[in-house]
């Protein structure tokens, strides 16, 4: 098979690969009963070959972009699950923190803004209940006021979160009942950066989720990853059946916790702690194509994520490596892409 090229606005590209290179891809179904040496189930599915996984569904939203695909529909939403899962996928990724009341929620950002009395506003979304939650955007009953959502950038700025087609937030619960059933879930636990967590309210927080997974995943593929080191060491700890990777960007930012802080490092956590597999940040990869190799070498999976697997070029590249799977934000392109 051979990959189809497509035509990428606003994200960085690579030279032209050959076009006559061989790719062997398997079936995106999943296959049931992996096990690992001790005959454990530790996830109860075999990955295939090479998955393409739906970003918060059908991409993430870039405000600031010129790009109307990053804007077309609201992330982390049902609708845009559901309009990934259209496309031959095997997993939508998506972000769960746990509200105040202790309600797993899909949301990315730390904190959510609105405008109030003509000044910006915002909130820690575990600092608030789940009515006060689903109180911003469109909402589900008639009658019912939303606040319209506001968004802050890493640079500062704030724009109006406004997207072609708009939804709801939703709850994890909301997520297993209402999207496509053939479609596995990647769910990365959110957890803020800037703050040191102790381990009995990581257990809480992790506790909270899997109350939620245990009662509604059946026999949907589920996989965790998350940045914190500790909430995914303590996630492989809670529970065997699902498998849990580790998410670095592989240096690209660096942080007083050296665990996060290259490729190599993330292996090492990995090993430790008894992970399947790593999230690595694309371009990690390319600037040290060698991880590959060791990552692999370790009995380890290995995924990727960032702007640059919006390439068809780039997704390529990663396939001939040997990188097990890519999550994309252009999911039609590159589901286009890979399987024609």
């Amino acid at each position: 098979m051979a990959l189809r090229a497509v035509h990428v606005f606003n994200v960085p590209s690579l030279h032209q690969v050959t076009e006559n290179a061989a790719l062997a891809l398997h079936s995106s179904r999943l296959a049931q009963g992996v096990k690992d040496e001790g005959e454990e189930t530790i996830c109860g599915y075999e990955w295939p070959k090479f998955m393409v996984m739906g970003h918060r569904g059908s991409g993430m939203n870039m405000l600031q972009s010129y790009d109307t695909r990053l804007k077309c529909i609201k992330e982390n939403s049902i609708l845009s699950f559901n309009s990934a899962a259209k496309f031959p996928i095997d997993f939508v990724e998506f972000d769960v923190q746990v509200t105040k009341d202790d309600y797993p929620v899909i949301f990315h950002d730390n904190f959510i803004g609105a405008e109030d009395m003509g000044v910006f506003k915002e909130q820690r979304v575990t600092d608030i209940t789940l009515l006060e939650f689903l109180s911003y955007g469109p909402q589900k009953e008639a009658g019912k006021v939303e606040r319209p959502m506001l968004r802050k950038i890493k640079d500062g700025r704030i724009f109006e979160w406004k997207v072609e087609k708009d939804d709801s937030l939703c709850t994890l619960q909301e997520v297993f009942e209402k999207v496509e059933h053939s479609k596995g879930f990647n769910i990365e636990l959110k957890f803020d950066d800037q703050i040191v967590y102790k381990e009995e309210k990581l257990e809480h927080v992790l506790r909270v989720i899997l109350q939620v997974v245990n009662k509604f995943a059946k026999d949907r593929p589920i996989l965790f990853s998350s940045f914190q080191p500790d909430a995914a060491l303590l996630m492989r700890k809670l529970q065997s059946t699902y498998p849990v990777y580790f998410l670095t960007n592989g240096g690209s930012e660096i942080y007083a916790d050296v665990r996060r802080n290259s490729t190599e490092e993330a292996i090492k956590v990995c090993l430790r702690g008894g992970l399947q597999g790593i999230v690595s940040e694309v371009k990690a990869i390319f600037r040290n194509p060698g991880a590959v190799t060791r990552i692999k070498e370790a009995n380890l999976g290995i995924i990727t994520y960032g702007q640059l697997n919006n390439v068809a070029e780039a997704v390529y590249m990663q396939i001939l490596m040997g990188v097990e799977g890519v999550i994309v934000d252009l999911v039609p392109e590159i589901t286009e892409a890979v399987f024609g």
